[in-house]
């Protein structure tokens, strides 16, 4: 989102917009010590963590199949609560247990073709996964903001890209196969809609997702495109700008009067690869200008506008799975909601004017993008077309404000939460959002009777206890 040239100029003399010096340079640089680690071991058992490390357990099993009737003699057997953990990326208690954690990294890979139709692996890595459906022509039609989640993770948290037209991942699944607590496996595609419909977004409460079979698309080149403009212009163009390009997302910039867009369009010209990802330059000038100025919004403002306002826009063209999501080594946590379009961008503003008003600690810029519906029962995009506000927070950070300031308002304007991401929600007020919450439920108890997958975190989430 900006130039190495531009953020080396910003990171070197940024500290010169309140006079210079040693005393300003050590005020730019300070940085809050990293968050306490738990132990690495508790009880001779190996501690396992998220990848923002705020959720950490010790399981007291660790399992690794091969393949799936591996899988299914393990699960049948195994410690609970029984837990899939992929790449770490979810910030709720998805994954610790004290019971079995299992990865399917083991499993993995194109299992085979119907017609367009890839079967894939569930441990299949997103990253993995672009190349290797490269390698036949298809390619994956929508991918997230981040590449590392397994196949089974992204479809277990409703994890999505953005487009109007383009559905969460989930959406483009016609069949799966499913590992049940009791070690059982069951085959969801079209002969069991039902069963399919639920289980594509499960949060690993029904059972392990083996093998999933995914609708493809041509490889087509894309278009990317980056450029910064006043916030304001780009909320009253955002509408537009989904309706016309293939994907359309933006930041909004807290403190900067600032947001940065970002569209991708099928093309057929040469390509033009991708430069180093600037992000983590981004950020870095942004925190600096928070360290520096955050006594002033004003001065804030104007030195953000000075440094930042006239970037020039950068432009790739490549395959789209080397576009498509973004490196990002700078942890954060992170709260995202997905609102219904007609209230979207209101809600947006709502939450920057909030932040700038009371929050001037905050400097990461807040992603907004729209989401196609589906059918899926505890799909967020279920039932109608949504628009997506994801908040973070530095790792280092108290990100206590997303939950008593943030999530009020995401709440008031029926908002729903990204199954990965912070929320504060459970049992009655997740069945007034969902239609088929109670259809899940049922499903579920039938599915694993004695309650061997969920945590205590699940318990809560489904009114269990």
């Amino acid at each position: 989102m900006i130039s190495r040239r531009t953020a080396l100029i910003a990171g070197g003399t940024g500290v010169a917009v309140v006079g210079g010096g040693a005393a300003a340079v050590a005020i730019a640089n300070r940085e809050k010590p990293e968050p306490p680690a738990p132990p690495s071991t508790k009880d001779g058992k190996v501690l396992w963590r998220n990848w923002s490390g705020i959720q950490y357990d010790y399981p007291a099993q660790r399992l690794a199949p091969k393949d799936e009737g591996e899988l299914a003699a393990m699960i049948a057997t195994a410690a609970a609560p029984v837990r899939v953990v992929g790449s770490g990326h979810s910030f709720t208690p998805l994954g610790p247990t004290s019971g079995a954690l299992v990865t399917l990294d083991g499993m993995s890979g194109i299992e085979g073709w119907e017609g367009d139709q890839a079967i894939v692996k569930a441990g299949t890595r997103l990253g993995a996964l672009g190349p290797a459906l490269a390698a036949k022509g298809r390619a994956m039609a929508n991918l997230p903001d981040i590449n590392k989640q397994s196949v089974g993770g992204v479809l277990g948290t409703a994890t999505h890209g953005t487009g109007k037209t383009l559905k969460a991942i989930h959406g483009d699944v016609t069949a799966l196969t499913l590992v049940t607590a009791d070690g059982k496996v069951i085959e969801a595609g079209p002969a069991r809609p039902e069963v399919l419909a639920a289980a594509k977004v499960a949060l690993g409460a029904l059972g392990v997702i083996t093998r999933v079979k995914l609708a493809t698309t041509p490889n087509r080149r894309l278009q990317r495109r980056v450029w910064v403009e006043p916030f304001e212009e780009t909320l009253a163009k955002a509408e537009a700008r989904w309706s016309t390009h293939r994907n359309f997302e933006f930041y909004a910039v807290p403190f900067t009067g600032l947001a940065a867009n970002i569209s991708h369009d099928e093309t057929d010209a040469p390509a033009q690869p991708r430069g180093p990802d600037q992000d983590s330059a981004f950020l870095e000038v942004l925190r600096s200008l928070r360290n520096l100025l955050g006594f002033s919004n004003g001065m804030r403002k104007a030195a953000a506008k000075a440094l930042l306002g006239g970037v020039e826009p950068e432009t790739a063209v490549d395959e789209g799975w080397k576009l498509l999501s973004t490196e990002r080594p700078v942890r954060f946590n992170e709260m995202e909601y997905h609102l219904p379009a007609e209230v979207h961008l209101k809600v947006l503003a709502e939450v920057v004017a909030l932040i700038e008003k009371e929050r001037p600690d905050v400097f990461f810029p807040i992603e907004v993008r729209r989401i196609a519906p589906d059918d899926a029962w505890l799909s967020p995009f279920q039932g109608g077309a949504r628009g997506s506000i994801a908040v973070h927070a530095h790792y280092k950070d108290d990100y206590r404000l997303l939950f008593e300031r943030i999530e009020p308002i995401f709440l008031r304007h029926g908002g729903r939460p990204h199954w990965g991401k912070l929320h504060s929600l459970k049992g009655d007020q997740l069945a007034a959002l969902y239609p088929r919450w109670g259809d899940f439920l049922a499903l579920r108890a039938e599915l694993d009777p004695g309650q061997r997958l969920l945590n205590p975190y699940l318990k809560g989430l489904f009114g269990l206890g």
